[in-house]
């Protein structure tokens, strides 16, 4: 009787497992099937917005109103983000895809630029012209190159699933078509931006001056070590655990952390220069014992110590008794938003929480800056009226398109909101308006 009770146990068992493998399988088969769906869409959108990317710059190209042009532009704008965003769904985390990505940003960045602008004053010259015959050119072979790859997928019923497990795996046996195919594309794309360095369509960002403009020596472990144990106020060496960052990194790093009981800290180093970039302290924070004011003295006396110069407090803020303070650095008179620096204070006993100086090194550098094409009474003009303005100044910021611009800056309120708004001091165009929060910022530190 036993055994034939074991039996029927051991049967359900089996026949529950069965059926739950069943399950998870069907489960597996609906998020690959989902995937799939995914990856089919996002591809043959991508298709479909470059067809009509090189069609709508085609339609530009034929225009003969200025008028009619600006809508134009922010059409192919349009389209292009499309297609950046489809690009960004496919599975080619492990295959580079970035110079079209590039080049659909580029022709985004060119039209965004040219739509913008008031072209009945600044009709199109004849060098963005060219620029705009030769994007309908590049479009079309891209179009070509992606309608092949269109056509083998659905031809031959490839899967993008299978394309995500050849890349996944190195996979040399798998039907690697669609892999080929892009990688063609990729390749027709790397010719084109190879070939116009010299077109208005490359190095409109600042990114790529990226901390190319860092001072001083390369230091080793025990000078980074030193700096660290300054840094995190600590004694001894030997409570910090440092590495240093590997080969391919964007800059090489050394970074430093320490815990024991009720307190943390952490640091990053620059190697060249030993310039810290970071600094983060975590403990808790006791009864505020000095007033924000006081904290920002503090605040400006480590970055002193620290070599930082011409630096002057832009704003503050106080939560959970830590004063919190941004810094931007003036090129005589001229606040430079890119090289800023945050700093953390504790206001219970004044001690350094926090640094954060990465967009300064990023960005910091000697600049040519011009002198203003209109005065700050004119620019003003340009602000709404209905904006009361508390204060003005001139500064340089990046635009939308990651150029930096000579701009005046107006900070006023409308509405019992509080606004910051940039004005070019070339040309006159509202560069920017940012919206600021009302309660956690504080212009005037008492």
């Amino acid at each position: 009787m036993l055994r034939w009770i074991l039996i029927g146990l051991l049967t359900l068992g089996i026949a529950g497992t069965a059926f739950w493998g069943y399950q998870e399988h069907q489960e597996k088969n609906a998020i690959l099937i989902q995937a799939e769906n995914t990856y089919q869409r996002a591809f043959h959108e991508l298709v479909y917005y470059i067809d009509l990317i090189h069609d709508e710059i085609g339609t530009a190209l034929a225009m003969n109103s200025d008028q009619r042009l600006s809508p134009q532009m922010v059409e192919i704008w349009r389209l292009t983000s499309e297609a950046n965003a489809n690009v960004g769904q496919l599975p080619l985390g492990l295959l580079p895809f970035n110079k079209t990505e590039e080049f659909l940003s580029n022709i985004g960045d060119f039209t965004y630029r040219t739509a913008v602008r008031n072209l009945n004053d600044e009709p199109l010259t004849e060098e963005e012209s060219d620029i705009l015959q030769s994007l309908y050119e590049q479009s079309a072979e891209i179009e070509q190159e992606l309608r092949k790859v269109q056509h083998l997928a659905l031809e031959n019923n490839l899967r993008w699933m299978d394309v995500q497990l050849a890349l996944a795996n190195n996979d040399e046996n798998v039907d690697n078509t669609i892999i080929d195919g892009l990688k063609t594309v990729e390749k027709t794309v790397e010719g084109y931006t190879e070939s116009n360095v010299h077109s208005a369509l490359i190095g409109t960002s600042a990114k790529q001056h990226a901390f190319e403009n860092i001072s001083g020596k390369e230091i080793g472990e025990n000078e980074a070590l030193r700096i660290s144990r300054n840094l995190l106020n600590l004694k001894d060496e030997k409570q910090i655990t440092l590495t240093e960052t590997g080969d391919g990194a964007d800059v090489p790093l050394y970074s430093a952390s320490y815990h024991q009981k009720g307190k943390e800290g952490y640091v990053d180093i620059l190697k060249q220069g030993g310039h810290p970039i970071s600094l983060l302290i975590q403990r808790k924070i006791g009864e505020r014992k000095i007033s924000l004011n006081e904290g920002s003295r503090k605040a400006s006396e480590f970055l002193k110590e620290l070599g930082f110069e011409n630096m002057e407090m832009f704003q503050s803020s106080e939560f959970d008794n830590i004063g919190a303070y941004t810094f931007l650095y003036n090129d005589d008179g001229i606040k430079v938003y890119s090289d800023a620096v945050e700093v953390k204070v504790a206001l219970d006993n004044g001690e350094i929480l926090g640094l954060t100086a990465e967009s300064y090194y990023k960005n910091h550098r000697d600049r040519d800056i011009p002198e203003p094409e209109m005065s700050n009474e004119e620019a003003k003009k340009m602000v709404n009226p209905n904006v009361e303005i508390h204060e003005e100044g001139i500064a340089i910021i990046e635009n939308d398109l990651g150029e930096e611009v000579l701009v005046y800056d107006f900070l006023g309120t409308y509405n019992n909101d509080t606004y910051r708004i940039f004005v070019n001091a070339m040309s006159g165009l509202e560069e920017k308006v940012e919206k600021l929060g009302g309660t956690e910022l504080n212009y005037a530190v008492n």
